[in-house]
């Protein structure tokens, strides 16, 4: 009986060095999930310049979220056997291409084609699953959460450092061409990519003969594989809608709270989830290594719905708007260090970028749905109050759905 689990495993002689893999990895998500955190900020510019409503705008994220998980299993299988350089080279040029593409387009179908599909291509390439490959075959096990942890706060980081300098690109030069000088920033993931790329990759066969069905058919049959497949989904649901929708929900809240309709205080707000996201990110992967990590993610959950509850319930004024931007940040990203460690530690990390790819689709029907049920449900109701509920109720879902989950490597017979 051979365990599947990589713990006890060393890297290849020729890996990369951890500190490489750390700068440009962290690199390429700040980049990447730097840019994307800021398109919130576009909802109302963009729509009020066209004359769309703003179920358009919410249509286009949700299927750039929908696109991104439903495509990423694919990419991370294909990074996986091949290796993830030239996956990560075509995502930064369509990332590139897709903010262009938004820039230009005049009319609702070709901004949700630009904005939706080729950058949500663009992102499985460039984000956490195929970063997360690379470390996990360049770190040491006992290493790899605590390196996924910087590799998300590095992605945190791009939040915070991307939110202000898109509102000031909006503000000085308006939305379409903030999107253009945005599309040559993306560039920068080329080098990144360069950086990463693994000399004489191979298939890592000696992290076992499984096959890749044969890995599928694993996961899908594991209990936990399956619950934190369902508490994932919550998690896109929750970020997505604060991200696309916080600016227009201050906005409609002015009417009642002058103080809120500012610019400046929605932009401070995703600011400061992103600057909080990175102590949230960084901390969840050091205290993973000394408490189970299904218990980490249960309390983050239940705490989002607390903060939550408490953010729509007491009176909005730009500090109650701002701790509780503090308070999501700490728990904004977290989660993912804390899925993706659960995943190598039960599976490997031979299959790792495809079985992450995978949970991330859940992730990623949840950010559709926040994104796209967020802009639906106001258009309907002329208020995002039921969604805010919806948000509660599912946070304590997930909490309770990750409590049964065992941490434990899968103990197979060997494969001949």
């Amino acid at each position: 009986m051979v365990k599947t689990s990589s713990a006890g495993y060393q890297p290849p002689k020729n890996h990369l060095p951890l500190k490489q893999v750390l700068i440009f990895g962290g690199l390429l998500v700040t980049l990447s999930m730097g840019i994307r955190h800021g398109f919130g900020l576009f909802n109302l510019p963009i729509t009020s310049a066209n004359g769309w409503d703003r179920e358009t705008f919410a249509l286009t994220i949700a299927l750039q979220n929908l696109a991104w998980g439903a495509i990423q299993p694919i990419t991370g299988a294909i990074a996986d056997r091949f290796g993830a350089f030239k996956i990560m080279v075509a995502g930064g040029l369509l990332y590139a291409l897709g903010l262009a593409g938004m820039a230009l387009s005049t009319d609702a179908l070709n901004f949700t084609l630009a904005g939706g599909l080729l950058i949500g291509l663009a992102q499985t390439a460039t984000t956490y699953s195929i970063v997360f490959g690379v470390l996990g075959r360049n770190v040491a096990a006992e290493k790899r959460v605590w390196a996924m942890g910087i590799a998300a706060a590095a992605g945190s980081f791009g939040q915070f450092l991307m939110i202000p300098i898109e509102q000031g690109l909006i503000s000085g030069f308006g939305a379409q061409d903030a999107l253009l000088i945005l599309a040559l920033m993306a560039t920068l993931m080329l080098p990144a990519a360069f950086m990463l790329r693994e000399k004489n990759f191979s298939h890592n066969l000696k992290l076992g003969d499984q096959t890749l069905v044969q890995a599928l058919r694993e996961a899908f049959g594991n209990p936990s594989f399956r619950l934190l497949t369902l508490g994932y989904f919550v998690c896109g649901f929750q970020v997505v809608f604060i991200a696309v929708h916080l600016a227009p929900y201050l906005k409609d809240m002015s009417k009642l709270y002058p103080a809120v309709g500012s610019p400046m205080v929605a932009t401070t707000a995703l600011a400061l989830i992103g600057l909080f996201n990175v102590f949230g990110t960084y901390y969840s992967g050091v205290i993973a290594q000394t408490i189970p990590k299904k218990f980490l993610l249960s309390g983050i959950y239940f705490t989002r719905s607390v903060v939550i509850a408490a953010f729509i319930l007491l009176p909005i004024t730009p500090l109650t708007t701002y701790i509780f931007a503090a308070f999501m940040g700490f728990l904004w990203l977290s989660t993912v260090p804390l899925t993706n460690g659960i995943v190598a530690q039960i599976f490997g990390v031979k299959y790792l970028t495809t079985l992450s790819g995978l949970v991330f689709f859940s992730h990623q029907l949840g950010s559709f749905c926040g994104a796209f049920f967020g802009g639906y449900l106001y258009d309907q109701t002329g208020s995002y109050q039921i969604v805010w509920l919806i948000a509660i109720g599912l946070g304590i879902f997930a909490g309770l759905v990750n409590l049964p989950i065992r941490e434990q490597a899968i103990v197979r017979p060997a494969l001949a």
